[in-house]
């Protein structure tokens, strides 16, 4: 992703009232969406600038180093989050369109440095300043749902990822959020808290398990009758889409964020990958 994205001046996000204070917002992108979905980033920085924000994206961030930490190396962790820590020095907040990398920021990074005061300070502003994009939203700068000029045709159902709901306490942030595009309509999972089984690093260590949960998750997508499955956290949204396109469900997914933003307009997540293998084997592999 650009580190310079264009303005949300020119989408259809109302521009935030000059009379409102102007925090500065260093978006983290997260691999995932700078390697596979750019337009999530995108649509952070046009919900952010729709709040009152101005939003940077500084060029040294890396990984958050959570798949580091999840496999026990924490010494490339701490070095990782240095890195982090740095770039972010100098930004009244850090947002980003995940819950699972927000929730590394705030609830582990103060603890690998516990045996390194100057730094556990440092990490520990950084992850009091941390948050993930729709909490932020919301609960800090408490976005107008006037603001979100955005229309969705169709039936949605969310899924509640394991860090942004149980590391972070976001549940109802995204639906309040949700209720205020025009055209939407919520059909709940049933297991909407349940893990998916992408789990990071769980997918790779245990794939006979975490297919067993995809599949129980895809399953009760389906029920639902929702066109479209929503999330905030991409490596779920890519587990479950994966396992969907291979199902041949016509259900497609987006980030929450893109649906927010008024940006969903274009193939869901997957679909891109699965039309030009498609168009492959219909052309006899050429």
């Amino acid at each position: 992703m650009s580190a310079e994205p264009p303005s949300a001046a020119s989408h259809s996000a109302e521009p935030a009232s000059p009379t409102r204070a102007t925090p500065t917002v260093g978006l983290f992108v997260t691999c995932l969406v700078d390697l596979f979905r750019p337009r999530v980033g995108f649509a952070a920085v046009k919900l952010l600038e729709a709040a009152g924000a101005r939003v940077v994206v500084p060029r040294a961030q890396t990984c958050c180093g959570q798949p580091a930490y999840n496999s026990g190396d924490n010494g490339h962790s701490r070095a990782i989050a240095r890195g982090v820590i740095e770039a972010f020095e100098d930004v009244d907040y850090l947002v980003a369109p995940s819950g699972s990398c927000a929730g590394m920021i705030r609830e582990h990074y103060p603890d690998l440095f516990e045996d390194e005061p100057d730094m556990h300070l440092k990490a520990s502003a950084l992850a009091q300043r941390s948050y993930e994009l729709v909490s932020f939203l919301t609960d800090v700068m408490a976005l107008p749902l006037d603001r979100i000029a955005a229309r969705f045709e169709g039936t949605i159902t969310y899924h509640d990822s394991c860090s942004g709901l149980r590391e972070l306490g976001i549940k109802q942030q995204p639906r309040a959020l949700l209720s205020a595009v025009d055209g939407i309509a919520l059909a709940e999972l049933p297991s909407a808290e349940t893990c998916c089984g992408f789990g990071g690093t769980f997918c790779v260590k245990y794939p006979d398990i975490s297919n067993k949960m995809v599949s129980e998750k895809t399953a009760d997508i389906e029920a639902t009758g929702a066109d479209a499955l929503l999330a905030g956290d991409l490596g779920c949204l890519m587990n479950m889409a994966g396992k969907l396109g291979r199902e041949g469900s016509a259900v497609r997914v987006y980030h929450v964020a893109e649906v927010l933003a008024g940006m969903a307009d274009g193939p869901g997540i997957g679909q891109a990958e699965a039309e030009r293998a498609q168009t492959l084997h219909d052309r006899g592999g050429d």
